[in-house]
Formats: structure tokens, sequence, C-alpha cells
């Protein structure tokens, strides 16, 4: 079984990310992961733009991903989400870089871009790695 193939089997039950907001794991590597969405009328606020908790629910799941799909449990610690624009597109695609990892602390940043290429939020998370 490949990364890819462990990562979307610890993820499948996943009531939040992959059921209500629709999240797929699109790759996953040592040092990250790629998650992404195709956006509907539920992922709209009032004013008919994208949820700013959608945007940041698929951030947090590629964190999740990238921190949680073959090590020990880690958990964010803190986060936080600068929006940078609304999205173009039909897609949103986050993918989360490793900065730093230590012993039982790690910090990683989430570029959420649309597949237009237009930057929607940056966000960043330190986890805390129980185990």
């Amino acid at each position: 079984m490949d990364y890819l193939d462990m990562a979307r089997e610890r993820f499948k039950n996943d009531a939040f990310a992959t059921q209500a907001l629709g999240a797929v794991i699109d790759s996953v590597e040592e040092n990250g992961a790629v998650c992404s969405v195709e956006l509907s009328r539920r992922h709209k606020n009032g004013v008919d733009a994208i949820m700013g908790g959608a945007i940041f629910t698929l951030a947090d799941f590629a964190f999740a991903v990238a921190t949680n799909y073959i090590e020990d449990i880690t958990v964010t610690q803190t986060s936080q989400i600068t929006y940078l624009g609304a999205p173009k597109g039909k897609r949103l695609i986050a993918r989360a870089k490793k900065v730093k990892s230590g012993r039982s602390i790690c910090f990683y940043l989430v570029e959420v871009k649309d597949e237009l290429g237009t930057d929607v939020a940056l966000v960043t998370f330190t986890g805390f790695r129980k185990g």
C-alpha cells in the first residue's frame, strides 16, 4: 500500500472534512499533502461568497493528512489564517508543507489556491505530536 492509499484509508471516515465539506486527498509525501474540494452552493455564505470556514477546513484537513497519515497522532496547537482573495475558479486546492519538525512540535504552512492559481489564503499550523 502506498502513502496515498494509506492516507485515504485513514481519513475515509472523516465525517466533517470528507463527507460534509467534500474534501479529497490528492497526494501525500514525506513533507506534506495536497487536498482539494469542488466548490458548490453548499460552500457559500449569505452573500454568495465561499465561506471562510470552508477554506479553513480544507487547510486544516491538508495539515491533518500531512501530519497523521503515517505518524503518531498530531493535533493543532495553534493556527492562523490570512485570507488573500476570493476564489475565481470552481476548485480549491490546499498544499500543506512542513517547515520544521521537532520531537513533539511541528510547524506547517498551508497555501490555498483555486485551480486558476488565484491566491485564496495562507494558513500556519503549529502541531503537537501525541505519543
